[in-house]
């Protein structure tokens, strides 16, 4: 990274692809939300309103996302309506949203004891020369100076997206990634731009700021590379054409920037507004590409500048106060714009204008000290929600293949039914005999038979499926044309809802002398086709307010099937002239969409919607437990479900009755482990904490059962059946008939096996999902010091019973073998040798009436390592006690015993280690479901090229903290028999990368393994973000500038770490770092690729 003058600094970059920053964006969201000590959240977020009543629909929508999991428990939420619902402007809006949310964080108690302020440090960012009676507001001022702030400008009445006027245009249907969540709620707007915010979260890092959004822009790009100058604002622009920015706003930088691939970074020297290219040659605006820097609303504020905006805010009421004078007693409508006039005050060159502005002068002097930079991001794509229109085209034009086109809906037969395949139906039900055309958009509706839904059209909100008595089905056809928006909005004292409709190019705002439309015509023609007057929707009275669809008093309050009626006919659709639908449409009291927005019942909108949801959810569920293989995430659904209050519980107590009917309906395909997590969750959703606890350890029992039976066609007493078997009382008698069939035979077996590193592909090896969907891993074997560090020596011996020794110099003598059985105690630190007697069936075995064994076991490698140790170690016993025995020890079955030994002693795990120790060298191994589960090891053949880099680049370091994966494995283990979608879907991607990345291998490709191996990090921490801690993420982060890939080695949590450096020389550089500082603990093992013996 640079400074220098530009030349040719604002070449053409390409975009960011929408997906993987989408999905890198909610990687950050979600680890933020369920560990926040390890990436920080925002302490608040807040929302501005128009009103008090669209106020408390935001919070209602705000505790929904908590509850969904989109914002942490611990942020404050907050929706601050603009004083006596006065349209104040953006700027007046963010001054007072912060003073209402510093307020709120007194009103907690969450704000500094006023005592605390006689501590304050010298070096406090507030001004000395204040008052002492204002300690309590000084010491409130350092207090907010150091919280992380996230300000969404969501307030206005949506306009030219009408049909989100109800809910708000930032909780419009955004299904971007849906597919990856099919039994989560309805991604909204809100829910993208949260994840995009959570990435700038981290570029804040530990300094206090606000980051200011506004709610009908998504701003694509990865926000977690910001750079953030000290103690300035910094507003985020892009690179745009000329005729776009002539409708925007445009910001002038300084020619002198930090450049960097991705963004560049420089003082703002100018502002303009809606520039004409004239405008924009004068100020220098036009960059050596021929286009202009976008101010894209998107504002960051940190150190000094955030304190002065904070002292601003804290006497924001008068100057309020003073700006709704001004307007009152003006002929003209005056607001304080925070594009316009509030960031005017950090651009001195704005500053003379500013000044002729009302509060000019304070915004001046309250922020006139501190400056503002532009960063430019290169790769960032503007999606603007401003128009019905644009909707549909982010849904229909390069993000189309991230939309999920069905998402919790209820959906018709294609005989019955006639739904195009591009069509989007969102927590929607739809009755047969329903038709809707290509590219639409249905959305928390419920649609009756008989309605033809046309092309590029969007339902929003409507109810045709009333039991009223009206006509219903075959009795009534009601059109709605191409290119149409329709929903309904429920009002304060009314006891129904207003249908509502319009064209979907539209402008509510155009007049009806400039030529403005209605369901796409012309008014003139609306009018003269249908007999109005215009005297009939505008008042005369009203001769200063434009004539236009916002204020055209044209929509009827009546029945709803009139309603309906009336509706195709002022859409022109109705073959009734104007005989009876006029008159009846005249004699009908009328709302226009000005007085419907500001009669909005938000109350009954909020509990309509959420019932609606909630029977969705319980429909969807009743249908997965009769019909289905119960392959839906129940417990995810039953969380909607309980939102319909006591309704749900005893939805949710009927289902759990039906469990016991499920295994009889589907024994052979549907495993038992499954059945019983089914119903530990409905125990949970109906309260019966107590029974789901007890039932749990059924679910274990049968995830070991099952993998029993994918190794053997059935688990019996032991699992390698032998003739000579014999039962525990041959070991009472030891008679001297079967001592002689077996003498003494002195045997010994030494097995030595090295550790492995995984690459990638890990958890998809582990019961129960390698029991029921494919699996595949690419690992390698690996030397430590130039030893095998793991291995067994077992002898038989003169003395009867089994003497078991470990490298701890822990011993244990077992005089009668056929005393070991399960269950094992956690802390028996003898469990797994016991358990490779059990799955060997040495036990049963007459070689033991006439000998004893002597087993010595030892792991050159720390506790907890990562490195496959525990089932290595196992592999490394069974196959001991199979040569012992002359039994088949053959590295795929010594793997899928070690599968099942593994289950048996409680802490479960795949195959991929064991796979790991036995074969050498590098492989890919792929697992196939059935029984017996089948195992597939495809050695790499590796190029002396290959070998010497990896050794070269690759740095095996034990962070020295210990993990257990039992742990980890058990949360992983439980979510996949939840059937939880995100979890399903980060499995299938890290099994599909292990493809990816054996061709990088057999490439000689080490940087794409790199990016392999981030990404597969990433992955891993989303199945939980437990298995990484603020000593590895430090760690990663010191690596980084070094490394091109980095993980943990296993489930994660601790243990050894992989940095693969960018070449040699970085990977020399940074093993001699983490050997000299003294901020990490760590070691860097020497390791050699095992190639075989």
């Amino acid at each position: 990274m640079e400074v220098k003058r530009e030349k040719r600094c604002t070449r053409r970059k390409k975009k960011g692809d929408l997906g993987a920053i989408l999905r890198k964006s909610w990687y950050y969201l979600r680890l933020s939300v369920r560990h926040p000590s390890r990436v920080p959240t925002w302490d608040a977020i807040v929302l501005t309103a128009a009103s008090p009543e669209q106020a408390e629909l935001y919070d209602w929508q705000l505790k929904r996302a908590k509850r969904m999991g989109r914002i942490a428990t611990s942020t404050i939420t907050l929706a601050v309506p603009d004083p006596d619902g006065a349209r104040i402007g953006s700027g007046a809006a963010t001054l007072n949203a912060i003073a209402a949310l510093t307020d709120h964080f007194e009103k907690l108690g969450l704000g500094p004891l006023v005592e605390d302020v006689k501590h304050t440090s010298s070096e406090s960012f507030v001004p000395h020369e204040r008052s002492n009676n204002e300690v309590p507001l000084l010491s409130m001022v350092n207090f907010m100076a150091k919280r992380h702030i996230l300000l969404l400008h969501a307030g206005g009445d949506s306009k030219r997206v009408p049909w989100a006027n109800p809910m708000g245009k930032v909780f419009l249907p955004l299904p971007y990634l849906a597919a990856d969540d099919p039994d989560g709620p309805v991604p909204l707007l809100l829910d993208h731009i949260l994840a995009i915010s959570s990435c700038a979260r981290q570029a804040f890092k530990n300094e206090g700021g606000i980051f200011i959004m506004t709610g009908d822009v998504l701003p694509c790009f990865d926000a977690s590379t910001v750079v953030l100058p000290n103690d300035t604002s910094c507003i985020i622009t892009v690179p745009i054409t000329l005729d776009i920015a002539s409708n925007h706003g445009v910001i002038v930088a300084s020619k002198t920037k930090i450049l960097d691939k991705t963004y560049s970074l420089s003082l703002v020297e100018n502002l303009l507004q809606k520039p004409g290219v004239k405008e924009l040659v004068e100020n220098e605006a036009i960059l050596d590409d021929g286009r202009t820097l976008l101010d894209t609303g998107i504002i960051a504020v940190r150190g000094r500048s955030w304190v002065d905006l904070l002292n601003l805010a804290s006497s924001s009421q008068a100057m309020i106060s003073e700006l709704l004078q001004s307007r009152n007693e003006a002929s003209y409508h005056f607001s304080m714009s925070l594009y316009e006039d509030l960031v005017a005050a950090w651009v001195p060159a704005k500053h003379e204008w500013l000044k002729q502005r009302p509060l000019g002068k304070e915004l001046i002097n309250g922020l006139g000290k501190q400056k503002m930079f532009s960063y430019c991001a290169y790769d960032l794509s503007f999606l603007h929600f401003g128009t019905s229109s644009e909707v549909l085209d982010h849904l229909g034009s390069s993000g189309s293949g991230l939309v999920g086109r069905r998402h919790l809906c209820s959906i018709p037969a294609t005989t019955v039914s006639d739904i195009a395949a591009s069509a989007i139906i969102l927590s929607s039900k739809i009755a047969p005999g329903v038709s809707i055309g290509e590219d639409s958009m249905i959305y928390d509706s419920s649609l009756s038979g008989g309605l033809l839904i046309g092309s590029q059209s969007i339902v929003v909100g409507v109810n045709t499926l009333r039991d009223s008595g009206e006509p219903t089905g075959d009795s009534f056809r009601f059109i709605l044309p191409d290119r149409h928006c329709l929903w309904e909005v429920p009002l304060v004292g009314c006891t129904g809802r207003v249908i509502v409709y319009c064209g979907l190019y539209d402008n509510p705002k155009i007049s009806l002398s400039r030529d403005g439309t209605f369901c796409g015509k012309p008014w003139k023609k609306v009018l003269l086709d249908l007999g109005i007057q215009e005297c009939e929707l505008w008042s005369s009275s009203c001769v200063l307010v434009e004539k236009c669809l916002w204020n055209a008093k044209i929509f009827p309050i009546l029945p709803y099937f009139e309603m309906l009626s009336l509706a195709m006919w002022l859409m022109g659709l109705s073959n009734h002239k104007n005989t009876s639908l006029l008159p009846l449409w005249r004699s009908s009291h009328r709302v226009s969409l000005e007085e419907l927005h500001r009669s909005i019942d938000f109350p009954h909108l909020c509990l309509g919607s959420s019932n609606h949801q909630a029977d969705i959810a319980a429909e969807i569920t009743k249908a997965c437990i009769n019909y289905g293989l119960l392959g839906r995430n129940l417990s995810q659904l039953c969380e909607e479900i309980l939102q319909n209050e006591v309704p749900g519980v005893e939805i949710c107590k009927d289902f759990l009755s039906r469990c016991p009917n499920l295994l009889d309906q589907n024994s052979r395909i549907l495993p038992q482990s499954r059945v019983y997590q089914v119903q530990v969750d409905l125990l949970r959703t109906c309260g019966e904490e107590t029974t789901a606890l007890a039932l749990e350890q059924k679910v274990w029992a049968a995830v070991a059962n099952e993998t029993a039976s994918a190794v053997r066609y059935g688990f019996g007493e032991h699992i390698v059946e032998s003739s000579n078997c014999i039962s525990p009382l041959d070991y009472q008698d030891k008679n001297l008939d079967g001592c002689a069939d077996h003498p003494f035979c002195p045997r010994r077996a030494r097995v030595e096996l090295p550790v492995r590193i995984d690459f990638v592909g890990g958890w998809s090896d582990t019961p129960p999902w390698s029991l029921e969907r494919a699996g595949c891993v690419l690992n390698m074997a690996i030397s430590l010091g130039g030893s095998l560090p793991v291995g067994t020596i077992i002898e038989t011996t003169t003395t009867f019973g089994i003497l078991i020794c470990d490298d701890a110099e822990n011993q244990l003598y077992i005089k009668d073998p056929s005393s070991v059985a399960t269950p094992f105690d956690n802390d028996d630190p003898f469990r797994l040798v016991k358990s490779a007697l059990l799955v060997t069936g040495i036990i049963h075995d007459k070689m033991l009436l006439s000998m004893g064994l002597r087993i010595r076991t030892w792991a050159n490698v720390p506790r907890g390592s990562g490195l496959g140790t525990s089932s290595i170690l196992a592999a490394a016993v069974v196959k001991g006690l199979l040569q012992i025995m002359e039994g088949d020890e053959s590295n795929e079955n010594v793997a899928r015993l070690v599968l099942v030994l593994e289950q048996i002693m409680g802490t479960g795990g795949g195959w991929q280690d064991q796979i790991g120790g036995l074969y050498p060298g590098i492989k890919f191994t792929a697992s196939f479901p059935g029984i017996p589960l089948r195992l597939q090891v495809i050695p790499l053949v590796a190029s002396p090229q290959l070998i010497l880099e990896l050794e070269q680049r690759l740095l095996v370091v034990f962070t020295g903290q210990v993990r257990l994966a039992n742990q980890v494995l058990q949360k992983v283990v439980i979510r996949y028999l939840q059937r939880d979608n995100l979890l399903i879907s980060s499995i299938k991607r890290l099994a599909e990368l292990a493809k990816i990345g054996r061709e990088a291998m057999m490439n000689c490709d080490i940087d794409e393994l790199g990016e392999i191996m981030l990404e597969a990090w990433r992955l891993h921490q989303e199945l939980d973000p437990y298995c990484s801690n603020e000593f590895v993420d430090r760690l990663f982060a010191f690596a980084n500038s070094f490394c091109c890939g980095y993980k943990l080695v296993g489930a994660g949590g601790g243990g050894f770490a992989l940095l693969l450096a960018k070449d040699a020389n970085r990977a020399k550089e940074l093993r001699l770092l983490l050997e000299e500082t003294s901020d990490f603990d760590v070691k860097a093992y020497n390791w050699n690729i095992f190639q075989g013996l």
